[in-house]
Formats: structure tokens, sequence, C-alpha cells
């Protein structure tokens, strides 16, 4: 090659070098979530706007069955065989008619996906063949690893909705779903659902175990920037930065809310027409305070709304767990209930501070309504103009998270006061509970060791209140009867000690006396 040529192609290599290192440069991890931080701001400063476009009316009429049968052909999946995570795309169509843009961080580039309808197999949805191509993106996605085996990718985590996702450790099942944010939960004036609008996920190396990605949040009151880390394993873990912006002020803002279901439980007070003796993703809240205290209320399907909250400042973490994953307790080999995951909130830093662990419990007559839910609401006011940064984990756990440690509630029974074949009955409004707790130090207790319930309620009357331990070392019962007064509800607090030294965390339950009616 004669020299002129030879300078003239080194020159443009090096001119390529520099282009490909200064895109990088811009698309590095920081500069990206900086990028899509300003772009949030921003939106916020600007008026609301919907999504611009929808799908065709052949998709958006499709009934459950028919979306279902539309399928993303996993070996179409993005990084497959490249990659120990790979991802597969959802159609739009049925519930899902807001489009998400997905971009594809590689090496510092980024590719937004366009629609492409040889990525699905349509099954018998062979009308639609004529309306593909008016569809505007994708409704999500979800990303899959070998979780279980090496042989097989797992579904790990979903996202699709709003601003909904799902994800799963070892061994589980989908039940609960978690939220990017939660605005106006249980007001009168409605809720508002804040959506992830466009998502950027960067290509993980072939062998890396964690994976990045980043979304921006948009809704008429809130835009946010969230940066995420994906950690599979036996519990996965979602290492979340938020960062968010007030488009106008928000009345109740709900960060890290988790959702779930609880149709009928052991502290059900009617009759349930179910062959299955518990159905719920979820039975209890669970909280670890500032002060180290480790709080459970158990979850309820209650005749009206109900909504309770824990004060607390800068809490250790909160969570709702499924912590009964005996399969008798269930029966339901299609769901499978017991497999369900936990999940678990860390906050790490940011705005915390003083605030509520704030619970939702909606009445629902089908397992099929999310009626359960439960986040964290600042003290701090959010108005128009605000920023907000909320960094925390979420991560998914079993029965209970590793560092609990105290004996832990086992069940929660209630029923009528009554004493069988008393000539005088009380009024249906006195109730027995009956709270066994299990775990901790219990198991090594002798039965004659003077455990004692510590047991506070904010109305009414304790009645015959006794500690007792179960048969065959498993756990230890208390039993009481309570008077309520009136239709007051009564704020119940319990646990066990043995010296004055704490044995258990606290059983924390609400009773409310029109249950019954």
């Amino acid at each position: 090659m004669p020299p002129v040529f030879d300078l003239l192609a080194r020159t443009l290599v090096i001119t390529s070098l520099i282009l490909t290192t200064a895109a990088s440069a811009q698309n590095s991890p920081e500069e990206l979530f900086n990028r899509i931080i300003k772009k949030a701001r921003d939106l916020a400063a600007q008026p609301y706007q919907p999504p611009p476009s929808k799908p065709p009316d052949a998709l958006a009429q499709l009934t459950y069955d028919q979306y279902r049968d539309i399928r993303f052909r996993p070996e179409r999946a993005l990084w497959n065989g490249q990659a120990l995570f790979s991802v597969q795309l959802f159609h739009l169509g049925f519930l899902y008619h807001d489009p998400v843009t997905i971009n594809v961080v590689d090496n510092g580039q980024v590719k937004t996906l366009s629609f492409d309808p040889k990525l699905f197999n349509y099954g018998k949805n062979t009308d639609l063949a004529q309306h593909l191509q008016h569809v505007p993106g994708y409704a999500g996605f979800r990303i899959h690893y070998p979780l279980n085996t090496p042989e097989y990718k797992d579904e790990l985590i979903t996202f699709l909705g709003a601003s909904y996702f799902r994800m799963l450790g070892r061994g589980q099942n989908y039940g609960i779903s978690a939220r990017g944010l939660a605005v106006d939960t249980g007001l009168p004036s409605g809720e508002e659902f804040p959506r992830f609008r466009e998502f950027w996920l960067v290509k993980p190396a072939s062998t890396a175990t964690t994976l990045h990605l980043y979304a921006l949040l948009d809704s008429q009151s809130v835009t946010g920037a969230y940066r995420m880390e994906l950690i599979p394993g036996e519990n996965t873990a979602l290492e979340i930065q938020s960062r968010l912006f007030a488009r106008a002020t928000v009345e109740k803002l709900g960060v890290a809310p988790l959702t779930s279901m609880f149709l009928h439980g052991e502290n059900r007070v009617s009759f349930a027409d179910d062959y299955r003796p518990e159905v719920h993703d979820s039975d209890g809240l669970l909280m670890h305070t500032t002060a180290g205290e480790w709080i459970w209320r158990p979850l309820s399907n209650p005749n009206r709304l109900r909504i309770t909250g824990l004060a607390d400042e800068d809490p250790h973490g909160f969570g709702l767990a499924q912590r009964d994953r005996d399969f008798s307790h269930y029966l339901d080999l299609e769901t499978r209930f017991e497999t369900h995951p936990s999940l678990w909130v860390t906050p790490r830093s940011g705005d915390w501070g003083k605030g509520t662990v704030q619970l939702v419990e909606i009445p629902t007559g089908e397992e099929i309504n999310d009626n359960i839910v439960t986040f964290w609401v600042p003290d701090k006011p959010f108005k128009g103009g605000d920023q907000h940064n909320y960094n925390y984990r979420l991560e998914t756990f079993g029965s209970a998270p590793a560092m609990e440690t105290l004996a832990r509630v086992k069940r929660t029974r209630i029923g009528w006061g009554a004493v069988p074949g008393a000539s005088q009955k009380p009024p249906r409004s006195q109730r027995q509970f009956i709270v066994d707790f299990a775990g901790g130090e219990l198991p090594s207790l002798a039965a004659t060791q003077p455990v004692q319930a510590v047991l506070t309620k904010s109305s009414g009357e304790i009645l015959h209140s006794t500690v007792q331990q179960l048969p065959n070392g498993h756990g230890w019962r208390v039993a009481f009867k309570l008077n309520p007064d009136g239709g007051e509800p009564v704020d119940m607090r319990l646990y066990l000690t043995l010296h004055g030294q704490r044995l258990s965390e606290t059983w924390n339950y609400v009773w409310y006396p029109d249950a019954i009616q």
C-alpha cells in the first residue's frame, strides 16, 4: 500500500477509535444515569403527556386466552448464547396498551429496539397478521437466567404494566409484585399509576452474574430516574437508586411499594366456600424498626377499605412475607402458594427520615385481585418542583429474613369467645385469640420456664390470658379473650419474655369489631 493510503487508513482507524471511545464515555454507567436524571427533571418541568400511540383495536380487544397464545420465540431472545442473561419481550394487547421504549446498551452504544413480529409465535391468532405493521412497540420484557439448573434459563424478573415488576429467588414461583412508585393509593381522589416509559438494558459480559438496567418513570404528578442492579441467587436482589421529581404536589407518595393478594387465611372470621384452607400470596407485613424491634402484622381481607401504619424514622427494613411455607395449609397444586416469594426492602440512603410504613387492605371476593399494598410514606412533603432521592435494596426471601433471629409468630386464629356448653354466652363481639410463636430460643425451653406474654391494647378489655408450651416442641401459645369497647377498633401488641428478656418479635393486630357483622 502506498504510504499516503497507509497514513489515511491509520487516520481513519484512529478517528473511529476516538469516536467509539467518546460514545462509550457518554454512555458510561454514571453518565447514562445522569442523562436519564436530566431527562426526568426536564419532563417534570413540562405538562404531562399520555402515551402518544396505542396498539390496534384488534390487539386491545384480545381476551386473556388469546393474548396468552402470543408467545415470544425463545431462540430469538436478546443475548441468546452470548451471556448467562437473556431477554424476551412482551407483545402489546389485552390489558397492556401502553408501549415502552426499550434500549440496549452495548459497549457504550445505545440501540432502540423496534417492533418485529418475527419474534413472536401468534398461535391461533391468525387474523392478527394484517394489523402487525401498526404495532408501536412492546409492552415490557422479562429477563432469564440459569437460576435453578445450568441447563435451563428460568424467568428471573418481569417488567410488565405501569411500574410493576416481579422477581424470583431459587425454587420460587410468581406471587407478590413490586412497583417503582405508588401515588395516592387508597385516597378518595383515586390512585395514580406511574409507569416506566423507557428502559435501558446494559449488555453483560458473557460470564457476568449481575445485570444493570435503567428506567425512566412518568405520571401526571411525578417523574423519576431509576438505576438498578439485578443480582440472582437463592434470594434474588435488586439494588435500586431512584431520583424523583414532582411535576405537581403529591398528596401521598408511596416509596418502594409492594403489592400482593390475601383472600383468606388462618385468621379468617367468616365462612369461605373454598376447598383450600388458605389462599394468599402473602400473609403478613414485617417491619424492622430503627430501634431494633421486629413487628409482625397479619394480613386480612376486610369488609371495607382499611389503612393502617407503623411510624418510624430511618427504618432498618420492611416487607410482605409469605411466612407459611406448608403445602398442606393451601392444598393448591396449580398455584403452589407455599412457593411464592416474600419481598424485603432495606433502605440504603436518601430522603427516608421520618415516615410511616403504611398498609392498605382492600376488600376482595376473588384471588385475581391484588388487594394488599404496603409502602413507605415520608413525612417530608413532596411539592411541585421538589426532588427526592431514595436508594434501597429489594430482595426475595422465604419465611423470614436471615437477620431475624427471635421467635416468630407461627399462626393467628380468631373465634367466638364463648365457652362450649355454658348456659350464658357472651356477645359475638367477644373474641378468642390464639397466637402461636416458634423458633428462636423457644425450642430449648422446658415447659416449666416462666415465659410471660407482654400484651397491650388501645381499648377494650383483655380476659383470661394464658401462656403454654405446645406439644412436641412446636412452640408456645398465648391465648386470650378480647372484649372490645363497642365498635371501636383495638390495636394490640404482644411479645414473649423470659426473666425480662425478649424472646420474640412483636405480634401487632388491629381488630375491627364490625368484621363479624
